[in-house]
């Protein structure tokens, strides 16, 4: 299933942020120190609040509520917007 609207920048940014919050959080195992992610979540919270009007209220609420991998998968078109 993919994404029924096209993508702004601000969205494929918060994306490819997400990725690598998801690639971080899979080398904690047997990274050694552990990544910091602390500078990924702040950057997430900054990306979020420059997102333009008419934004997806499903996406926004993924952002505010930490909830990073459902939001990762939204933008990844693996939810829909009817699943709501």
């Amino acid at each position: 299933m993919g994404l029924c609207w096209p993508m702004t920048a601000s969205e494929q940014t918060i994306l490819e942020t997400l990725v690598e919050l998801d690639r971080l959080v899979k080398s904690m195992a047997t990274a050694n120190p552990k990544p910091s992610l602390l500078p990924v979540f702040a950057r997430l919270d900054e990306l979020a609040t420059q997102l333009p009007p008419g934004t997806s209220p499903r996406l926004l609420h993924y952002l505010q509520r930490k909830s990073y991998e459902k939001a990762r998968l939204f933008l990844e078109g693996h939810e829909s917007e009817e699943e709501m």
